[in-house]
């Protein structure tokens, strides 16, 4: 996990020519942990500290049922304290499966303002698209059929570092 991270970072910091205007943001809960580490190895590689802010996306999921809420009630859980208008933002999670929780993030990330650009980070990409979304940033490629489950756990609330693939 610490060389895929730290291989994602590198990768970052090439395709972005540098970290200026850069901003993290994590999709709750293991992307949270995960952007964090990135941020940390930035620092140590470019000096610099970089932003980072977490979002919970279940408020904009199109799996469940909403009244038409505000964008201020919809984004009451996330803790972003930046602004992202003209930034160049990483959206951090730990599995790319069906593409759903990014199309949920997107449109979060979109109420919060208008960044320069959007690009994704992933741990783990399992395939399964049911949208076109594709990550940018790739820890493992894990191909897996839909009867298995992908499990991250990450030590900052699993005690532990490891993905598991669970037939």
């Amino acid at each position: 996990m610490q060389r895929a991270l730290t291989r994602i970072t590198y990768e970052i910091v090439e395709k972005n020519k540098g970290v200026e205007d850069l901003v993290l943001i994590g999709i709750k809960t293991r992307g949270i942990f995960l952007a964090n580490r990135i941020a940390d190895r930035l620092q140590q590689l470019e000096n610099v500290s970089i932003p980072v802010g977490e979002l919970d996306i279940t408020n904009y999921r199109d799996d469940i049922e909403h009244d038409a809420m505000s964008s201020d009630v919809k984004m009451s859980n996330n803790k972003i304290n930046f602004s992202i208008e003209g930034k160049r933002v990483i959206l951090v999670d730990d599995v790319l499966y069906t593409g759903r929780t990014v199309r949920a993030a997107l449109s979060a990330v979109m109420d919060l303002g208008r960044p320069k650009s959007i690009n994704l980070a992933v741990l783990v990409d399992r395939g399964h698209r049911e949208l076109p979304i594709r990550a940018d940033f790739v820890g493992k490629n894990i191909p897996s059929s839909q009867k298995e489950k992908i499990k991250v756990y990450v030590s900052e609330i699993d005690d532990k570092d490891a993905v598991e693939l669970i037939k």
